[in-house]
């Protein structure tokens, strides 16, 4: 029997629901990179990591699903809105009158990864029909708890030191000068 599900009345929900967050995954993807405000850009990131938030709950996995919403949608992109708060009318289009060759260049490059996932889509080989064996623990909150606390302690450690700085740099960048400063 195939391992391919077939739409049946008992997962039109399902199907409905997958849908509706792949489309607004994509949608708001889409609006992240053309809204010239950063704020209604950072507020379309919010949208695209919510509606995979969905995504992975409907995959079953509910833990990479709230890492997801508290993480990213929460804490990251809170701090995304304060450094654009901070930053004010200093970065509402930071690429306006810019170079074409950045445009070019990020056609050439959506481009590229198009045709690669089209190309490893269609490439037919054995080593992409057979699933991985996969013990009974992968990617259990216990798991990925050990796996940050021992094989990967140091880039864990590192992540938060870099978004304690970006913390920093965001007020730092924020910060006004006052009129005896611009004065002298």
């Amino acid at each position: 029997m195939s391992s391919l599900y077939v739409a049946s009345v008992g997962n039109v929900l399902v199907w409905m629901v997958w849908i509706g967050a792949a489309t607004a995954c994509l949608g708001s993807g889409i609006a992240v990179v053309t809204l010239t405000n950063p704020f209604y850009s950072a507020l379309g990131l919010i949208g695209n990591l919510a509606s995979l938030a969905v995504l992975y709950l409907l995959s079953s996995a509910e833990f990479v699903a709230a890492a997801q919403v508290l993480v990213y949608a929460g804490a990251v992109m809170v701090m995304f809105l304060f450094v654009i708060a901070y930053l004010g009318g200093r970065a509402d289009a930071p690429w306006a009158g810019g170079s074409t060759l950045f445009r070019v260049s990020a056609v050439v490059t959506g481009g590229a990864l198009l045709v690669e996932t089209i190309v490893a889509l269609l490439w037919k080989s054995s080593r992409l029909s057979h699933s991985a064996s996969v013990g009974t623990s992968f990617g259990s909150p216990a798991e990925i708890g050990r796996s940050f606390l021992t094989d990967h302690l140091l880039a864990f450690e590192v992540t938060s030191i870099v978004l304690l700085v970006a913390a920093v740099g965001g007020v730092v960048l924020g910060i006004q000068p006052s009129e005896e400063d611009s004065a002298a």
